[in-house]
């Protein structure tokens, strides 16, 4: 079966793309993690925006103190209070990066995805509106990096290689000196099948690597 290229959708441009993805996620059944009273929530976006003149998603790169120290991430955290993830999820990406997004902004969700560490991240699509203006908090981003979403359908990405105990392990390597593993890379992996593909791939038990846990 042909793979849909993902840059030809119906339209033109990147209000084309977005109506693909719109769409595809609307088609998506995500999965929900069941949660006890107590479990710690957190929520990422997966931005969609135009960059140099194509799409692109944006990932940072966490400060070099703190939990994740120095890791490769999407823009998000631990929900506060009594936050919905889509909530918890756009408050994040306005503080760790500028970008303040509603609501109406958000084209859907990906499978929630339990981490060994013990969160349930709950991955929210975003369109936002334009222009932007990207602003780091610099007290959590030591950088922005858009990625450009042809480079999360080449045939090198993802690669698969195996841990010291012998599991698969799925790596995203996106630019040089950047290869990404799960969570992120999960989400990034599922977030190209469900919302660029249209493919209902499920990411859930994908290998997390013990620095991840950090």
């Amino acid at each position: 079966m042909p793979v849909t290229d993902p840059y030809e959708p119906a339209g033109s441009g990147i209000n084309g793309l977005e109506e693909r993805v719109r769409a595809n996620l609307a088609a998506f059944a995500r999965r929900t993690a069941a949660a006890s009273p107590n479990a710690r929530r957190a929520g990422v976006c997966l931005t969609l925006h135009p960059h140099r003149g194509e799409p692109h998603v944006l990932l940072i790169k966490r400060v070099a103190r703190g939990r994740n120290a120095g890791q490769w991430a999407l823009p998000g955290g631990r929900l506060d209070g009594t936050e919905t993830p889509q909530q918890g999820a756009l408050r994040e990406l306005a503080e760790e990066t500028g970008i303040c997004a509603g609501p109406a902004e958000v084209a859907g969700q990906l499978d929630d995805f339990v981490t060994d560490s013990g969160f349930i991240i709950t991955p929210v699509v975003v369109l936002p509106r334009l222009p932007l203006r990207l602003e780091r908090n610099r007290d959590e981003v030591h950088s922005l990096h858009p990625i450009p979403l042809r480079r999360l359908t080449d045939p090198d990405v993802p690669r698969w290689r195996t841990d010291p105990r012998g599991r698969p392990l799925l790596q995203m390597p996106l630019r040089r000196g950047m290869v990404i593993h799960a969570p992120t890379g999960a989400l990034l992996w599922q977030f190209r099948e469900v919302a660029l593909l249209g493919r209902a791939t499920r990411v859930a038990d994908l290998t997390q690597p013990d620095f991840t846990r950090t």
